[in-house]
């Protein structure tokens, strides 16, 4: 077998890049052709009259709570049909799903655009592999392939999708044999957008950077872990948001289809208070933060709570950009008070944030390096993995599977679903344990 395996593997790469690089394709422009959609109704809504913005809020609401709730799209997340082995998160599913996305970013309602791509893209890849007749468990790789040009596609970062959609999977295990499809189809979804869509991607490189110091390391990674308690934040009142409405439902008599409608006025009332800038995507909120802009200090709270609202009331949308516009905001206010330049605060908050509430450090680290350089590596490191811990064992993303603890005082059953964990704390090197539930 020595001697033919290295045959083997070489046909496997083959076929892993045919398929890949297919998937890489069909995802890719989907996403990309989304993404263009989205940047042009974004801009003439972007562009309304306050009162306008305000109307158009509930409206989306209603337009949403139709398509999720009368068409019934009730389907697993990404996520959870890779775990399922390829089971199809699919059916009629995605394009309402990716329809509503649509909706609730062009209407105002504060969320991401990772989520809905990544799940039309792994419904793509699913469909493909049922095409060619692939077996399940290679079918769950086509999804995480369809993941990764999700996010490549969306972010223009290549390398950290081939592990994103990896690490996003579970804590503390990486499955290894999709680490190269998955490669090939962010590669190949991200050479699509760049060379056909032309799809512009922004880059944020810190050039000027002091040299290396211990004390500033220290401060980076104090900053992380504030980000950190951040991220912690953001899961908490996501998780809450939604146990709030659905009691407001059922106190109320309300049909659910009614509820993101709720939202939407909420939101619209909010605009008496609070500018505009925490609505839909908040792009230029995190530019403002990148490039050292004062964006206020509780910036990342309001951003936290329209995103809550959002999401907690029935609007559908991700949350991976929300984590990039929080994190890059509480890094900026917080960089003061630690004697840290604010623009090197905003990007370790922002990968700190992402760290933490999507549990995938690795993806954050590889992260900071394609979109700031390499200059700040080290600094990048030591917040990833402050924010990483801190938060403990919560994410935004309740189908990742738990395999090993972050603390060693911290014990689990392997292999089950964060949002069914049962967490024990260990009581030093004694056999009795304190038991506990997580929230959720």
């Amino acid at each position: 077998m020595k001697y033919i395996e290295p045959a083997v593997m070489f046909i496997t790469m083959i076929v892993y890049v045919a398929i890949a690089v297919l998937i890489g394709i069909v995802a890719g422009t989907t996403v990309g052709l989304f993404l263009k959609a989205l940047n042009f109704l974004s801009g003439k809504t972007g562009a309304l009259p306050v009162p306008y913005k305000m109307l158009l809020l509930p409206v989306g609401g209603l337009l949403n709570g139709l398509l999720l709730y009368k068409m019934k799209p009730g389907a697993p997340s990404a996520i959870a049909a890779v775990h399922s082995e390829g089971e199809p998160p699919f059916d009629r599913s995605f394009p309402a799903k990716y329809l509503a996305a649509l909706i609730t970013l062009v209407s105002g309602g504060s969320a991401g655009k990772f989520g809905p791509s990544a799940h039309f893209a792994g419904s793509l890849a699913a469909w493909i592999g049922k095409i060619f007749h692939i077996q399940p468990f290679l079918r769950a790789q086509l999804i995480v392939c369809g993941i990764s040009a999700a996010f490549a596609s969306l972010f223009g970062a290549p390398v950290t999708a081939a592990v994103f959609g990896l690490e996003v999977l579970a804590i503390g295990s990486i499955r290894h044999q999709f680490l190269f499809p998955s490669a090939v189809s962010g590669i190949a979804a991200f050479e699509v957008n760049k060379r056909l869509l032309h799809t512009p991607y922004e880059y944020f490189m810190i050039h000027a950077m002091p040299s290396f110091s211990v004390l500033l390391l220290l401060k980076v990674a104090a900053l992380g872990m504030i980000c950190g308690l951040a991220g912690w934040l953001f899961v908490e009142s996501i998780e809450q948001g939604g146990r709030l409405f659905s009691v407001v439902r059922e106190k109320l008599h309300l049909p659910p289809f009614l509820m993101p409608c709720v939202g939407g006025m909420l939101i619209a009332a909010a605009l008496f208070i609070f500018p505009a800038d925490f609505l839909g995507l908040s792009l230029p909120l995190l530019d403002k933060a990148m490039h050292g802009g004062h964006v206020g200090f509780f910036a990342f709270l309001w951003k936290i709570l329209f995103v809550a609202v959002t999401l907690g009331s029935g609007f559908y949308g991700g949350t991976f950009t929300p984590q990039l516009v929080i994190g890059s905001a509480a890094g900026n206010a917080f960089a003061a008070l630690l004697g840290i330049n604010p623009v090197l605060g905003a990007a370790a908050g922002m990968l700190a944030v992402v760290s933490a509430a999507s549990n995938t450090p690795v993806s954050a680290v590889l992260l900071g390096y394609e979109l700031y350089g390499h200059v700040t590596g080290m600094y990048m490191l030591a917040a990833c993995i402050a924010g990483y811990l801190i938060i403990g064992h919560r994410s935004v993303y309740r189908d990742q599977l738990v395999y090993d603890p972050k603390s060693l005082w911290v014990q689990l059953e392997p292999g089950v679903e964060l949002r069914k964990e049962s967490i024990r704390l260990s009581s030093g090197t004694s056999n009795q344990t304190g038991r506990f539930h997580l929230p959720w």
